[in-house]
């Protein structure tokens, strides 16, 4: 197991997966993770949809006009759905567990890559991403579609995050005009 620091440096965005499946345990694994997030007032206003039908992956893999098509040959992929009658800060709870879903996939071994569906359109433009979503897996009207992420077993390995490359000086101590020392 990975520290935390260690996560955050090695987990990069992944869009080529090996044609292998996800095992059960992990997914459970990550998903507990998910489950335990913070939100809001404790609201807990996520739905989350688990898609490994390869059908239903292309279709997602067309939901928007760039940055999706990866999708396709991913072997998995979790739609993170929030209920806005629950939590008027919907996104930014649905935002964290789509971090953590992130993190916990790297520390089970696993690849993952977010895409924005929230204020996105179709590749005609006519719809919303969401909407066009929405139909895939009749999700009912309360919940909204904050982003899709995929998992899976890197086929691709990127570099860690290059710490000398941190921005130390967009973090300020007691007041905007002070940097941390």
């Amino acid at each position: 197991m990975k520290d935390f620091c260690d996560l955050a440096r090695v987990r990069r965005s992944i869009r080529k997966f090996q044609d292998k499946a996800v095992e059960t345990d992990k997914l459970k694994g990550i998903l507990k993770a998910v489950l335990m997030a913070p939100s809001s007032k404790r609201s807990q206003p996520w739905q989350f949809v688990v898609v490994d039908e390869k059908e239903k992956l292309a279709a997602l893999s067309i939901c928007r006009e760039m940055g999706c098509k990866f999708l396709a040959e991913a072997p998995m992929a979790v739609v993170i759905l929030a209920d806005e009658t629950l939590s008027d800060v919907w996104v930014e709870d649905a935002s964290i567990t789509a971090s953590y879903m992130q993190l916990a996939a790297e520390d089970a071994g696993l690849g993952s890559c977010w895409v924005q569906v929230r204020n996105r359109k179709t590749p005609d433009g006519n719809d919303s991403t969401e909407n066009y979503i929405r139909g895939l897996f009749s999700i009912p009207e309360q919940y909204r579609v904050e982003c899709i992420v995929a998992l899976g077993y890197k086929e691709e390995e990127k570099n860690s995050f290059d710490e000398s490359k941190l921005k130390w000086d967009r973090v300020k101590y007691n007041h905007f005009d002070n940097q941390l020392k």
